[in-house]
């Protein structure tokens, strides 16, 4: 999991273009290392900033789908690294194939406001868990931003599997500085390969002109059938961003979108800040199971409810049968004034068959 930095600082212009692009260019040269040098590599996306730690992409090897989630990105807020961190290591939880080696990647532009005890409880939960941790450290240096992401590191690293790069600005770009440092090349892989930097740089600019093509041609065709249909209540920038992650062409698919709703929600907690984050990420853990499971059923119910009575409120509207079921079971009164109430509820009654029965069973009841 990569964990973007899209905070309001990201549009500082000391590394070029900007903050943000240079970091966005970083992000997608690092997801075409990893998804070419193994096929079964999945990366998936969060930004830490904005309104909330938001995933645009649970972890996947199509290369396409990553890159078109960072398009149209908004700046704004401030990172909250402990939450991205945390989402991140969920997100990787729910990983369909357990054989891989989970790692995050947090790219930090901006001031850290958590305290070093509560990166270092984040550390060591991670490293318990068996995930190690790389980090881009660039931009903002101040209130000691560099020391507080050594001592993060320090808890998480098991045997040199993590590790940190400080990048100051200037005119390298923070792409070029990465590639020959193990974030990029992985750990055992020596030194620089600039063939397969430019092999990518080429290809990463093809995807993004094939995207566009295609992102044009979905246009077209949306506009040429909202003339015959009505428009979709979704947005088309809302689709874009949420990538095909929400389409439900397969299971899987169906299992990201809910993971992504409870991500979603989990981030919604009151007070999400700083050194409440260890025991929100144990509840995060504990809870995201269930979550998801209840996401799971009432998008079941709701797909119910769109469509015709299911045959149960079938039978329970049917008054006689139900009445018939009710006098032959030991101990119940169909005259019973609770168990009338209890019919009169039921779907599909008429308000003239209640009232019918209640004068012939009750004449002299107003009710």
């Amino acid at each position: 999991m990569i964990c973007i930095d899209n905070s309001e600082w990201m549009r500082n212009g000391d590394y070029s273009p900007s903050r943000f692009q240079a970091q966005a260019d970083a992000v997608s040269l690092i997801c075409g290392a990893k998804t070419q040098s193994n096929p079964e590599n999945t990366v998936g996306i969060l930004t830490m900033a904005g309104k909330g730690v938001r995933v645009l992409a649970t972890p996947t090897s199509d290369l396409g789908k990553i890159l078109s989630c960072m398009h149209g990105l908004e700046m704004g807020g401030e990172m909250n690294l402990t939450a991205g961190i945390q989402i991140a290591q969920l997100a990787l939880k729910h990983r369909q194939n357990k054989n891989q080696q989970q790692r995050i990647i947090v790219f930090a532009g901006s001031p850290i406001k958590h305290e070093k005890k509560a990166l270092e409880i984040i550390g060591k939960k991670l490293k318990k868990n068996s995930v190690a941790l790389d980090i881009v450290d660039f931009g903002e240096e101040e209130d000691g931003k560099p020391e507080k992401l050594e001592t993060l590191l320090a808890s998480v690293n098991n045997n040199d599997t993590s590790h940190i790069v400080h990048i100051p600005p200037g005119q390298n770009a923070l792409s070029d500085v990465l590639i020959s440092t193990p974030v990029f090349t992985g750990d055992g892989e020596g030194g620089s390969n600039p063939e397969l930097a430019l092999a990518l740089r080429v290809s990463m600019e093809e995807e993004r002109a094939r995207q566009e093509a295609t992102a044009k041609r979905a246009a077209e065709e949306a506009s040429r059938q909202e003339k015959g249909e009505e428009a979709q209540p979704q947005s088309d920038s809302q689709n874009a961003t949420s990538t095909a992650t929400e389409k439900p062409s397969d299971p899987m698919d169906e299992d990201d979108a809910l993971l992504k709703q409870a991500l979603a929600l989990s981030m919604n907690i009151p007070g999400s800040d700083s050194s409440a984050g260890d025991a929100q990420m144990s509840e995060a853990t504990n809870d995201d199971q269930e979550l998801a499971l209840a996401l799971q059923m009432s998008v079941q119910d709701g797909s119910k409810d769109s469509s015709a009575p299911s045959d149960v409120s079938k039978v329970l509207g049917d008054q006689s049968f139900m009445s018939s079921i009710l006098s032959s079971l030991p101990g119940v009164d169909p005259n019973d004034p609770n168990v009338k109430d209890l019919l009169a509820s039921l779907p599909g009654q008429s308000e003239s068959q209640q009232k019918k029965d209640e004068d012939e069973q009750h004449p002299k009841d107003d009710n």
